[in-house]
């Protein structure tokens, strides 16, 4: 019996801890971010770990990143800007940029 139980604690476990990175992947889809990123190479934008990798650093990283993700922006990344998205929320922004975050 406990030889079938650890095994199946195990699947759960991680299929807990594995279902926030895939449902942000499906909102950062959704939300049509990955028509210009990708999350290990250049795409129109930057990867997302390149994003992670620059603002890692910045304690307000969180905030600055979910403004521009709905308000667009330009300059930081070369001369294509970024447009705005005003179909993400805030609440919306946070989660991928928390998820983005996440990828270095």
């Amino acid at each position: 019996m406990k030889n079938i139980l650890f095994p199946m604690a195990a699947l759960i476990a991680g299929t807990v801890f594995s279902t926030p990175v895939l449902a942000d992947l499906k909102l950062a889809t959704a939300k049509n971010c990955m028509a210009c990123h990708a999350t290990d190479k250049k795409l129109v934008g930057p990867s997302f770990k390149d994003v992670a990798g620059k603002y890692a650093s910045q304690k307000d990283a969180l905030e600055k990143l979910s403004v521009k993700v709905i308000k667009g922006g330009s300059g930081v990344w070369g001369p294509v800007p970024m447009p705005a998205n005003s179909q993400v929320s805030p609440d919306e922004a946070k989660a991928l940029v928390n998820w983005i975050m996440a990828q270095k």
